[in-house]
């Protein structure tokens, strides 16, 4: 590959990871722990890549029927993808003492999401070269930064509460397998062109729900002071609230 085909690959998953660095600004993560997860996320690619091979093999992603579209579509790609990002987070930074606000959820999984992205995105460019490079680093890239956004939110959460752990991580890997099937569905079907529009509004509404996510856990840090307000920030202290809090 190219130099200019390599960077076009892997320049959009390292700016939003920057760009979600510098969201984190009431208590920055350190940059061993984030390159690590990053790295990690690029690891877990492989068995979900080979998850999918096994799929090509046995036919399902070749199948135009819509059963196997949807197989493939919410299981083989979406579920496998987002299960082993999840395991990254729960076995390496949820574990460790500096994840310390339900914010590091969204920043650490978003790491992880990135890494994974960039595998993936390295794999298409070699395969199909610039053009699809590009639009992919608008469309599926972007998609994974939603979906991190959104099951980082739940285990950010689930973190810091005594009760419901389990049941805040599995309605997180819910929605979050629901958004990323729904938005592989409309790319993927070959049904109507038009339907392919439904992808790109995924996008769009993805990323107004995410601003919301992240805004929401600033606010819920330990660490969080508004400009010009003297009293102190939400404290994790209000665990009990967050039990039962909703998607807002």
């Amino acid at each position: 590959m190219s130099l200019q085909l390599i960077l076009a690959a892997i320049l959009p998953a390292l700016l939003l990871c920057l760009l979600m660095y510098f969201l984190d600004k009431y208590d920055r993560e350190a940059f061993v722990p984030l390159v690590l997860s990053f790295a990690l996320g690029m690891l877990c690619a492989l068995p979900a890549v080979g998850i999918q091979w096994l799929a090509v093999k046995a036919g399902i992603e070749e199948s135009n029927h819509i059963i196997f579209l949807l197989i493939n579509v919410f299981i083989v790609v979406a579920l496998s993808e987002e299960v082993v990002k999840l395991v990254v987070i729960l076995l390496y930074p949820y574990r460790q003492s500096f994840f310390d606000e339900p914010l590091d959820g969204i920043v650490y999984m978003m790491m992880i999401g990135m890494g994974f992205a960039m595998v993936e995105n390295l794999i298409y460019a070699q395969k199909f070269g610039m053009e699809t490079t590009l639009v992919r680093s608008f469309t599926a890239v972007p998609a994974h930064a939603i979906f991190a956004v959104i099951l980082g939110y739940f285990v950010g959460l689930s973190k810091f509460v005594e009760l419901d752990k389990k049941r805040l991580i599995g309605k997180g890997l819910l929605i979050t397998v629901l958004v990323h099937g729904i938005y592989d569905f409309f790319l993927l079907q070959e049904y109507y062109d038009w339907l392919m529009i439904f992808g790109l509004a995924v996008i769009l509404l993805g990323f107004i729900l995410s601003w919301k996510l992240i805004r929401v856990h600033q606010k819920r840090s330990p660490f969080f002071e508004e400009a010009g307000d003297k009293s102190q920030g939400s404290k994790i202290a209000g665990k009990e609230n967050m039990e039962t809090e909703e998607l807002p």
